[in-house]
C-alpha cells in the first residue's frame, strides 16, 4: 500500500514521518527528492535551462533564488516547471517503491493533492496545525518573516479543502500526542494489509 502524508507548510509532516520511520516504515520525501533531481537528473537540468535560461544553474547547482523569481507570479512558467519536476519525481518514486518490502510505504509531499500525485496513493493522511503555530514554526525554521509565510500558504489548498481527500488526520498542535496518533493509524494500516485497490 502507498500511504500519502500531506499538509500545509509548517504543519509538521516531516516530524510525523520520522515517527512512522521509527515504526519501521520507509518514507519517500517527494519535496527533498525533487530538490535532488534538479542536480542528479540531466534530463531535468536540460529542461529547466530550456525553460528558464542558463542562469537557472550556477556551477551545476540550481540557483533557487533566480528560479523562484522567474516562476513566482508567473503561473504559466510555474506550471511548466511543475510539468518537468512532477513526472521526474513520480518515476523516481516508482523505482524506490518497487525496491521496498513492507506492508505499506509513506510518500510525503506538500502539494500532493494540488499536483494530482495523491491519485497514486491508497490512503491519505492530512497533518494539520493551527495557522499561528504553523507561521511561527516556518519563521523560525526558514529565518523568514510572517508575511512571506502567509504568501506561501495562499498558494496552497486550505486544510478544509484537503480534508475531503483524506482518510486520516493528525493534529500537530503541540498538545495532542503525535506518537499516539501515529501508532493508532499505523495499526489500522497494518490491518488493511495487502487488500486490492478500490
Amino acid at each position: 500500500m502507498i500511504v500519502g502524508v500531506t499538509g500545509g507548510i509548517g504543519s509538521g509532516k516531516s516530524t510525523v514521518c520520522r515517527i512512522f520511520q521509527s515504526f519501521g516504515i520507509p518514507v519517500f520525501d517527494a519535496d527533498q527528492r525533487a530538490k535532488a533531481l534538479y542536480i542528479e537528473s540531466e534530463n531535468v537540468k536540460s529542461q529547466v535551462i530550456e525553460l528558464l535560461g542558463e542562469r537557472a544553474y550556477k556551477s551545476d547547482k540550481p540557483d533557487k533564488e533566480y528560479i523562484a523569481n522567474q516562476v513566482f507570479g508567473d503561473k504559466s512558467k510555474l506550471e511548466k516547471l511543475n510539468q518537468i519536476i512532477h513526472p521526474a519525481v513520480k518515476s523516481d518514486f516508482e523505482d524506490w517503491y518497487h525496491s521496498q518490502n513492507t506492508t505499506y510505504v509513506i510518500k510525503e509531499a506538500a502539494i500532493m493533492i494540488e499536483s494530482g500525485s495523491y491519485k497514486q496513493c491508497d490512503k491519505l493522511i492530512l497533518v494539520t496545525a493551527p495557522k499561528e503555530l504553523r507561521i511561527k514554526r516556518v519563521v523560525e525554521r526558514d529565518n523568514t518573516c510572517a508575511d512571506e509565510v502567509e504568501k506561501r500558504m495562499s498558494n496552497q489548498m486550505t486544510d478544509d479543502e484537503k480534508r475531503t481527500y483524506c482518510d486520516f488526520e493528525i493534529l500537530n498542535d503541540g498538545n495532542s500526542s503525535l506518537i499516539e496518533q501515529v501508532r493508532d493509524i499505523h495499526r489500522q494500516l497494518l490491518s488493511f494489509g495487502q487488500k486490492p485497490k478500490k
